[in-house]
């Protein structure tokens, strides 16, 4: 199964095309090649350390708490 988790952009790289993003206390810089515009606090869907596009604030939290009913992601990441 191919799962990708939204998680917040907390810091951009646009020289490397890479962002550092956030799910609950856990960091990881990824690419961002893949989207045309990305900005800090943005939510981005990410895969295989890709960000594959940008979804919504409401959508990421919606996103998040269903994979933590299904035991995906903590209960504290969904919040």
């Amino acid at each position: 199964m191919c799962l990708a988790v939204p998680a917040e952009v907390v810091s951009l790289d646009m020289e490397a095309q890479t962002a550092v993003v956030a799910l609950g206390k856990v960091k990881k810089q990824i690419s961002i090649a893949l989207l045309e515009t990305v900005a800090v606090g943005d939510f981005v869907l990410v895969h295989v350390g890709f960000a594959l596009n940008r979804v919504s604030p409401e959508e990421a939290a919606k996103t998040l708490e269903l994979m933590a009913e299904a035991g995906l992601v903590s209960e504290e990441d969904a919040a």
